[in-house]
């Protein structure tokens, strides 16, 4: 009967934490459409900066200018890490941690020093817990992510660049697929490149930097020069790719977090209805004891 009552508890235990984990999933579930939502209405607003920006390019792309300069050595390498406040969300936060951690430690070995941005309580805790002290942070707003924030990143990404102490940028975060998949993304912002500015979502762009075989060429006029417009448009740029990626982060977390809670849920219903089996056969042991053991009583006591 010991036995029996130490199953009980641990069919009692797993029922209650399925009712968390199915929660969850359940709250999950209801808030990434709306996450969803906010990134797809970002989409077409990030499109158009970057087919704006590949049509000015197409005219005034200028190596002098500071955020089209690539440095001539590689000093200095910042992070971007946008990951979770909250974890139970299955690999979401850890790898792309461990992804930033280990070419960090790769570009230590080549002796490249490098510094980190975290985007969430998890991956700061992380880097942190390392030694490695994140030069900015942002904490609580990972499922809502704002304006501020990625224009404080954009800020310090720009000054940094523009001023040397940065060679190159790196943007880490989950993109969010649909509400079951979601894929690693590891994208350099910095130094931007011509190739980089005429993405293939700008098709007349392509074409007409394929024709003219590398010459710039537009058929826009811009006032003041495009060199200027452009350099007023990178910042731009910039905040709005990060505030996407951003967005995009949030809806993934979302999404991971509800595949991870169907997971658990779908890993406990598995545990319960193999305790079941093993109760019932305990059980029906224990019955089958009780019942010889008063039929043995009763043979004995006719035999007097």
């Amino acid at each position: 009967m010991a036995n029996l009552r130490e199953i009980s508890r641990r069919m009692s235990s797993i029922r209650s934490t399925m009712q968390i984990t199915r929660t969850m999933e359940m709250i999950s579930t209801a808030r990434i459409q709306k996450a969803l939502a906010r990134s797809e209405a970002a989409a077409p607003y990030k499109d158009a900066i970057t087919n704006m920006l590949a049509n000015v390019a197409l005219a005034g792309f200028d190596q002098s200018q500071p955020l089209l300069n690539v440095h001539e050595s590689e000093r200095h390498v910042l992070f971007i890490v946008i990951a979770s406040d909250r974890g139970l969300a299955g690999g979401f936060n850890i790898l792309q941690q461990r992804a930033a951690e280990h070419e960090m430690a790769e570009l230590a070995s080549r002796g490249i020093s490098s510094s980190v941005i975290t985007c969430g309580r998890k991956p700061t805790e992380y880097f942190t817990y390392r030694n490695i002290e994140p030069v900015m942070s942002f904490v609580g707003i990972s499922s809502e992510p704002n304006h501020d924030q990625a224009n404080r990143i954009a800020s310090y990404v720009t000054d940094g660049y523009t001023s040397g102490k940065i060679d190159r940028v790196v943007l880490k975060y989950w993109h969010a697929k649909n509400r079951v998949d979601q894929e690693q993304v590891s994208e350099q912002l910095l130094p931007i490149v011509k190739e980089k500015l005429l993405m293939p979502n700008n098709p007349r762009a392509q074409a007409a930097v394929s024709e003219i075989q590398g010459e710039l060429c537009s058929e826009y006029e811009f006032e003041p020069s495009a060199r200027e417009v452009l350099g007023y448009l990178m910042p731009a740029y910039f905040r709005t790719v990060i505030f996407h990626a951003l967005l995009d982060s949030a809806a993934a977390e979302h999404g991971a977090r509800r595949r991870a809670m169907q997971s658990a849920t779908d890993n406990a219903k598995e545990v319960l209805g193999s305790l079941s089996r093993t109760f019932n056969r305990e059980r029906q042991a224990s019955i089958t004891t009780e019942l010889n053991e008063i039929i043995g009583g009763a043979s004995a006591l006719e035999d007097i």
